[in-house]
Protein backbone atom coordinates (compact mmCIF):
# COMPACT_ATOMS: atom_id res chain seq x y z
CA UNK A 1 0.00 0.00 0.00
CA UNK A 2 1.06 3.22 -1.13
CA UNK A 3 2.01 5.46 2.35
CA UNK A 4 2.65 8.49 -0.20
CA UNK A 5 -0.18 10.41 -2.11
CA UNK A 6 -0.06 10.71 -5.79
CA UNK A 7 -0.43 14.18 -7.07
CA UNK A 8 -3.25 15.05 -9.44
CA UNK A 9 -3.64 18.73 -10.70
CA UNK A 10 -7.14 20.33 -10.89
CA UNK A 11 -9.27 23.49 -11.71
CA UNK A 12 -8.01 26.31 -9.80
CA UNK A 13 -4.90 25.66 -9.17
CA UNK A 14 -5.60 23.15 -6.89
CA UNK A 15 -3.21 19.91 -6.35
CA UNK A 16 -4.83 16.71 -5.19
CA UNK A 17 -3.85 13.99 -3.45
CA UNK A 18 -4.92 10.56 -4.25
CA UNK A 19 -3.97 7.63 -2.19
CA UNK A 20 -3.47 3.99 -3.71
CA UNK A 21 -4.80 1.97 -0.88
CA UNK A 22 -3.62 -1.30 -2.53
CA UNK A 23 -6.28 -4.26 -3.34
CA UNK A 24 -6.52 -6.18 -7.12
CA UNK A 25 -9.38 -6.02 -9.88
CA UNK A 26 -11.12 -3.19 -11.60
CA UNK A 27 -10.65 0.03 -10.49
CA UNK A 28 -12.52 1.31 -7.38
CA UNK A 29 -12.60 5.11 -6.19
CA UNK A 30 -13.70 6.84 -3.24
CA UNK A 31 -15.31 10.09 -2.84
CA UNK A 32 -15.17 11.14 1.03
CA UNK A 33 -18.09 13.34 2.94
CA UNK A 34 -17.18 17.43 3.96
CA UNK A 35 -14.93 17.24 6.58
CA UNK A 36 -13.18 13.82 6.27
CA UNK A 37 -10.48 13.01 3.72
CA UNK A 38 -10.03 9.92 1.51
CA UNK A 39 -7.82 7.61 4.11
CA UNK A 40 -10.97 7.69 6.85
CA UNK A 41 -12.46 4.54 4.94
CA UNK A 42 -9.55 2.80 5.54
CA UNK A 43 -11.52 -0.12 6.93
CA UNK A 44 -14.36 0.02 3.85
CA UNK A 45 -10.96 -0.35 1.24
CA UNK A 46 -10.06 -3.08 3.42
CA UNK A 47 -13.11 -5.20 2.69
CA UNK A 48 -12.67 -3.60 -0.78
CA UNK A 49 -9.04 -4.77 -1.97
CA UNK A 50 -9.96 -8.36 -2.68
CA UNK A 51 -12.08 -7.58 -5.10
CA UNK A 52 -10.79 -4.00 -6.26
CA UNK A 53 -7.93 -1.55 -6.67
CA UNK A 54 -9.07 0.72 -4.28
CA UNK A 55 -8.29 4.73 -4.20
CA UNK A 56 -8.95 7.23 -2.05
CA UNK A 57 -8.93 11.10 -2.70
CA UNK A 58 -8.91 14.10 -1.28
CA UNK A 59 -11.12 16.73 -2.07
CA UNK A 60 -9.64 20.67 -2.67
CA UNK A 61 -9.47 21.77 1.26
CA UNK A 62 -9.13 18.62 2.64
CA UNK A 63 -7.04 15.96 4.16
CA UNK A 64 -3.59 16.50 1.99
CA UNK A 65 -4.79 18.52 -0.84
CA UNK A 66 -4.48 22.00 -1.11
CA UNK A 67 -6.91 25.01 -1.78
CA UNK A 68 -7.55 26.82 -4.93
CA UNK A 69 -6.01 29.76 -6.04
CA UNK A 70 -9.34 32.13 -5.86
CA UNK A 71 -10.14 30.36 -2.31
CA UNK A 72 -13.87 29.44 -4.19
CA UNK A 73 -14.99 26.09 -2.68
CA UNK A 74 -17.81 25.34 -4.79
CA UNK A 75 -19.20 22.29 -5.64
CA UNK A 76 -18.09 22.28 -9.34
CA UNK A 77 -15.05 22.34 -8.18
CA UNK A 78 -15.49 19.48 -6.37
CA UNK A 79 -16.64 17.87 -9.89
CA UNK A 80 -13.98 18.92 -11.64
CA UNK A 81 -11.84 17.26 -9.44
CA UNK A 82 -13.48 13.92 -9.74
CA UNK A 83 -12.74 14.50 -13.00
CA UNK A 84 -9.24 15.02 -12.60
CA UNK A 85 -8.83 11.33 -10.54
CA UNK A 86 -10.36 9.39 -12.87
CA UNK A 87 -8.72 10.99 -15.45
CA UNK A 88 -5.08 10.10 -13.78
CA UNK A 89 -6.20 6.27 -12.54
CA UNK A 90 -5.23 3.25 -14.14
CA UNK A 91 -7.05 2.33 -18.01
CA UNK A 92 -10.51 1.12 -17.46
CA UNK A 93 -13.69 0.87 -15.87
CA UNK A 94 -13.86 2.61 -12.73
CA UNK A 95 -16.47 2.31 -9.94
CA UNK A 96 -17.20 4.98 -6.90
CA UNK A 97 -18.38 4.79 -3.77
CA UNK A 98 -19.89 8.71 -3.23
CA UNK A 99 -20.26 9.18 0.91
CA UNK A 100 -22.62 12.76 0.86
CA UNK A 101 -20.74 15.61 -1.01
CA UNK A 102 -18.36 13.24 -2.47
CA UNK A 103 -21.62 11.23 -3.92
CA UNK A 104 -22.62 14.54 -5.38
CA UNK A 105 -19.22 15.41 -7.09
CA UNK A 106 -19.23 11.92 -8.65
CA UNK A 107 -22.59 12.16 -10.21
CA UNK A 108 -22.12 16.02 -11.22
CA UNK A 109 -18.76 14.16 -13.18
CA UNK A 110 -20.45 11.53 -14.56
CA UNK A 111 -23.48 14.08 -15.66
CA UNK A 112 -20.99 16.39 -17.66
CA UNK A 113 -18.96 13.10 -18.73
CA UNK A 114 -21.41 10.51 -19.66
CA UNK A 115 -19.42 6.87 -19.39
CA UNK A 116 -16.59 8.13 -17.21
CA UNK A 117 -17.97 5.83 -14.16
CA UNK A 118 -18.92 2.33 -14.77
CA UNK A 119 -20.95 2.22 -11.65
CA UNK A 120 -21.59 4.38 -8.37
CA UNK A 121 -22.57 3.54 -4.78
CA UNK A 122 -24.22 6.61 -3.52
CA UNK A 123 -24.32 7.47 0.43
CA UNK A 124 -26.81 10.19 1.31
CA UNK A 125 -25.53 12.28 -2.05
CA UNK A 126 -26.01 16.43 -1.28
CA UNK A 127 -28.08 16.36 -4.38
CA UNK A 128 -31.24 18.64 -3.73
CA UNK A 129 -34.18 20.22 -5.24
CA UNK A 130 -33.73 23.85 -6.60
CA UNK A 131 -33.43 26.33 -3.95
CA UNK A 132 -32.44 23.66 -1.36
CA UNK A 133 -34.10 22.47 1.43
CA UNK A 134 -37.20 24.26 2.75
CA UNK A 135 -37.07 26.21 6.26
CA UNK A 136 -33.14 25.21 6.48
CA UNK A 137 -30.96 28.28 5.55
CA UNK A 138 -28.53 29.08 6.32
CA UNK A 139 -26.98 25.94 6.82
CA UNK A 140 -27.04 24.99 10.22
CA UNK A 141 -23.75 23.07 9.78
CA UNK A 142 -21.86 25.80 8.54
CA UNK A 143 -22.40 27.11 11.80
CA UNK A 144 -21.65 24.37 13.75
CA UNK A 145 -18.21 23.45 11.74
CA UNK A 146 -16.72 27.39 12.28
CA UNK A 147 -17.05 26.09 16.43
CA UNK A 148 -15.10 23.11 15.72
CA UNK A 149 -12.15 22.62 18.15
CA UNK A 150 -8.98 22.35 15.64
CA UNK A 151 -6.22 21.57 17.58
CA UNK A 152 -5.34 19.22 20.32
CA UNK A 153 -2.54 18.24 22.47
CA UNK A 154 -1.42 15.34 20.49
CA UNK A 155 -4.28 12.85 18.22
CA UNK A 156 -4.44 10.48 21.00
CA UNK A 157 -6.32 13.25 23.18
CA UNK A 158 -8.51 14.21 19.96
CA UNK A 159 -9.25 10.57 19.70
CA UNK A 160 -10.62 10.18 23.38
CA UNK A 161 -12.74 13.48 22.70
CA UNK A 162 -14.56 12.13 19.33
CA UNK A 163 -15.27 8.78 20.44
CA UNK A 164 -16.78 9.99 23.83
CA UNK A 165 -19.29 12.52 22.41
CA UNK A 166 -21.84 12.86 18.96
CA UNK A 167 -21.37 12.64 16.39
CA UNK A 168 -18.10 10.79 15.70
CA UNK A 169 -18.51 8.71 18.60
CA UNK A 170 -21.27 6.75 15.81
CA UNK A 171 -18.05 5.72 13.84
CA UNK A 172 -16.64 2.22 13.68
CA UNK A 173 -13.53 1.84 15.95
CA UNK A 174 -11.17 1.63 12.97
CA UNK A 175 -12.70 4.49 10.80
CA UNK A 176 -12.21 6.96 13.92
CA UNK A 177 -9.00 5.94 14.46
CA UNK A 178 -7.77 6.54 10.47
CA UNK A 179 -9.72 10.06 10.63
CA UNK A 180 -7.45 11.20 13.40
CA UNK A 181 -4.48 9.49 12.16
CA UNK A 182 -4.88 10.76 8.73
CA UNK A 183 -7.06 14.12 9.29
CA UNK A 184 -4.61 15.80 11.42
CA UNK A 185 -1.35 17.40 10.75
CA UNK A 186 1.54 17.52 12.97
CA UNK A 187 2.37 21.41 14.16
CA UNK A 188 6.47 22.41 15.44
CA UNK A 189 5.72 22.19 19.16
CA UNK A 190 4.26 18.94 19.06
CA UNK A 191 0.39 19.56 18.87
CA UNK A 192 -1.74 18.64 16.21
CA UNK A 193 -4.26 20.42 14.04
CA UNK A 194 -7.32 19.67 11.74
CA UNK A 195 -6.06 19.60 8.20
CA UNK A 196 -9.49 20.63 6.71
CA UNK A 197 -9.98 23.76 8.49
CA UNK A 198 -13.07 25.40 10.55
CA UNK A 199 -13.46 28.10 7.87
CA UNK A 200 -13.07 25.83 4.63
CA UNK A 201 -15.37 22.82 6.37
CA UNK A 202 -18.10 25.95 6.51
CA UNK A 203 -17.28 27.14 3.35
CA UNK A 204 -17.95 23.64 1.69
CA UNK A 205 -21.45 23.51 3.15
CA UNK A 206 -22.41 27.32 2.95
CA UNK A 207 -21.97 25.88 -0.94
CA UNK A 208 -24.42 22.78 -0.28
CA UNK A 209 -27.37 22.63 -2.82
CA UNK A 210 -25.69 23.74 -6.18
CA UNK A 211 -25.81 20.39 -7.23
CA UNK A 212 -29.70 20.05 -7.57
CA UNK A 213 -31.68 17.07 -9.02
CA UNK A 214 -32.61 18.92 -12.03
CA UNK A 215 -28.70 19.48 -12.70
CA UNK A 216 -28.33 15.59 -12.87
CA UNK A 217 -31.70 14.39 -13.95
CA UNK A 218 -31.38 11.68 -17.03
CA UNK A 219 -27.97 10.43 -16.22
CA UNK A 220 -27.10 7.22 -17.25
CA UNK A 221 -24.92 5.70 -14.38
CA UNK A 222 -25.66 2.09 -12.56
CA UNK A 223 -26.17 3.22 -9.41
CA UNK A 224 -26.81 2.58 -5.87
CA UNK A 225 -28.50 5.35 -3.75
CA UNK A 226 -28.22 4.30 0.07
CA UNK A 227 -29.90 6.00 2.86
CA UNK A 228 -29.66 5.25 6.44
CA UNK A 229 -33.18 4.97 8.28
CA UNK A 230 -31.59 6.05 12.21
CA UNK A 231 -33.67 9.45 12.35
CA UNK A 232 -34.02 10.13 9.32
CA UNK A 233 -32.67 12.91 8.09
CA UNK A 234 -33.88 15.68 5.03
CA UNK A 235 -31.13 13.61 3.10
CA UNK A 236 -31.67 10.68 3.66
CA UNK A 237 -35.79 11.71 3.13
CA UNK A 238 -34.82 13.05 -0.97
CA UNK A 239 -32.96 9.74 -2.02
CA UNK A 240 -36.13 8.35 -3.82
CA UNK A 241 -36.34 11.67 -5.90
CA UNK A 242 -32.74 11.45 -6.94
CA UNK A 243 -33.43 7.49 -7.52
CA UNK A 244 -35.98 8.48 -9.70
CA UNK A 245 -33.94 10.96 -11.85
CA UNK A 246 -31.00 8.71 -12.68
CA UNK A 247 -31.85 5.84 -15.05
CA UNK A 248 -30.74 2.32 -13.78
CA UNK A 249 -30.77 3.84 -9.67
CA UNK A 250 -31.89 1.68 -7.01
CA UNK A 251 -32.70 2.49 -3.32
CA UNK A 252 -31.49 0.87 -0.73
CA UNK A 253 -32.30 1.68 3.49
CA UNK A 254 -30.43 0.97 6.04
CA UNK A 255 -32.70 1.00 9.34
CA UNK A 256 -29.47 0.94 12.06
CA UNK A 257 -27.45 3.73 10.31
CA UNK A 258 -27.42 7.69 10.21
CA UNK A 259 -25.29 9.89 7.76
CA UNK A 260 -21.99 8.29 8.38
CA UNK A 261 -23.09 4.95 7.37
CA UNK A 262 -19.89 4.15 5.47
CA UNK A 263 -17.82 5.08 8.53
CA UNK A 264 -20.17 3.52 10.66
CA UNK A 265 -20.67 -0.20 9.47
CA UNK A 266 -17.86 -0.71 6.38
CA UNK A 267 -18.60 -4.41 6.19
CA UNK A 268 -22.83 -3.88 5.05
CA UNK A 269 -21.66 -0.93 3.06
CA UNK A 270 -19.07 -3.08 1.16
CA UNK A 271 -21.28 -5.84 0.89
CA UNK A 272 -23.51 -3.89 -1.47
CA UNK A 273 -20.90 -2.31 -3.43
CA UNK A 274 -19.45 -5.45 -4.25
CA UNK A 275 -23.34 -6.77 -5.32
CA UNK A 276 -23.48 -3.26 -7.49
CA UNK A 277 -19.94 -3.70 -9.31
CA UNK A 278 -20.16 -7.30 -10.22
CA UNK A 279 -23.48 -6.26 -12.23
CA UNK A 280 -22.17 -3.17 -13.55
Amino acid sequence: MATVPLTVPSTGGVALALHDLGGTGPTLLICHATGFCGRAYEPLAALLGPSHHVFAMDFRGHGDSTLPDEGSLAWGGMADDVAAVAAALPPGPIHVVGHSMGGAAAVMAQTRAPGLLASAYLYEPIVLPAGGLPGVAPNPMAAGARRRREVFGSRAEALHRYASRPPLSALRAGALASYVEHGFADRPDGTVRLKCRAETEASVFEATGQITLAAVAGTALAAVVARGGEGESPIAALSPRLVDALPGATLRTYAHLGHFGPLQDPDSVAADVLALTAGA
